[in-house]
């Protein structure tokens, strides 16, 4: 994976080319003191953001005001930090949530933070109002990385890797309900589609199984006559939505490379050669792989980032230490010598 690759994955760089294919989306570039906020530790909502709808922000009349939670106010939030002010972007952000709608999926230049849904109200990227932008991203590990390595795993030069600059942004993308049954991640190498993956590994969907066949049709046809000579690598990643036959939906790209969730492939697999299915390439058939029965339902692969960090740490057995420290805390409870401000937790993503 290159430097090149990732940068042709970027949002901005694609979108121009498919926007008739794709959600309608629009792009606003990142000042960096909105960069460096989201960079910095403590988690404190710029000043006057309040948690209200832009669709209806003009008017009371369709909201109930005891549910307006003005974050800004002293008897409901003791701000441990100087609350950040972005007057400009943050009036550009209330407009362009305005203008879609109302209702946004928010992401960076190539992650959304779907790591950081345990904090919203309804568990999903929907918003609504600037608060619900500010306090995805901030609690975000995906847009951490993308904002601190967004190179990582890149073949290049480390020279290389610290001196390319990249035009950070934030797209806000038009909310539309999808159902997960329908999403599809397409592994394309060498210009050829070499296999699918049903996208929501951890649930079981029996359609997709009984109706294979259909779907890979329908997602090879919009390769080759949408996708293939449109995107200028021979390696990438891209998510479809399938909404009934014949009707695709592009969502995004992906690099080709660790990056991105082989899912239900690995990547050992995908960058060898035993996915090829025939001597003449360009006829080859890829696979599509799905949840096969409900026993081969996965884990939730965000679960994780909704449990305390020492939790998770304990039960990998990633730090041993601290599963030390419980057990000697277990000891001093038993024995009444356990203190009632002692601390154990570290919540993840805050």
């Amino acid at each position: 994976m290159k430097i090149s690759e990732v940068l042709n994955c970027s949002f901005s760089a694609w979108y121009p080319r498919f926007k008739d294919y794709t959600i309608k989306s629009q792009i606003i570039p990142l000042p960096q003191e909105f960069i460096d906020y989201l960079l910095a530790d403590q988690v404190v909502l710029p000043e006057g953001t309040l948690a209200m709808s832009a669709s209806d922000s003009d008017t009371e009349d369709n909201r109930n005001t005891e549910n307006v939670i003005d974050w800004a106010t002293e008897d409901l939030l003791t701000p441990v930090a100087e609350p950040p002010n972005f007057p400009e972007f943050e009036t550009l952000l209330k407009n362009t949530i305005k203008r879609l709608g109302g209702q946004v999926f928010p992401k960076l230049n190539w992650s959304a933070p779907k790591d950081a849904t345990w904090i919203s109200f309804d568990r999903t990227l929907k918003c609504t109002c600037t608060s619900d932008v500010y306090l995805l991203l901030k609690s975000s590990d995906f847009i951490s990385h993308d904002l601190t390595q967004p190179f990582k795993h890149c073949c290049d030069d480390e020279n290389l890797k610290n001196e390319t600059n990249v035009k950070y942004e934030l797209v806000l993308r038009k909310w539309q309900e999808l159902n997960p049954a329908y999403e599809f991640r397409c592994f394309v190498k060498d210009n050829i589609l070499i296999g699918i993956s049903q996208r929501h590994n951890d649930m079981y969907y029996r359609f997709i199984p009984e109706n294979r066949k259909e779907i890979v049709s329908d997602i090879q046809a919009f390769f080759y006559h949408i996708v293939k000579d449109n995107f200028p690598d021979k390696n990438y990643c891209f998510d479809v939505y399938r909404r009934c036959q014949g009707k695709l939906l592009l969502l995004d790209f992906n690099p080709f490379g660790q990056v991105t969730d082989g899912l239900l492939y690995t990547w050992e697999e995908l960058e060898g050669d035993e996915l090829f299915q025939a001597e003449d390439l360009q006829q080859h058939v890829p696979e599509l792989r799905c949840v096969e029965s409900p026993s081969g339902v996965q884990s939730n692969p965000y679960g994780a980032y909704a449990f305390p960090k020492d939790f998770i740490d304990i039960s990998s057995g990633d730090d041993p230490s601290k599963l030390v420290q419980l057990l000697q805390s277990k000891v001093r409870e038993q024995n009444g010598e356990c203190s009632s401000d002692d601390e154990t937790t570290e919540y993840e993503g805050t």
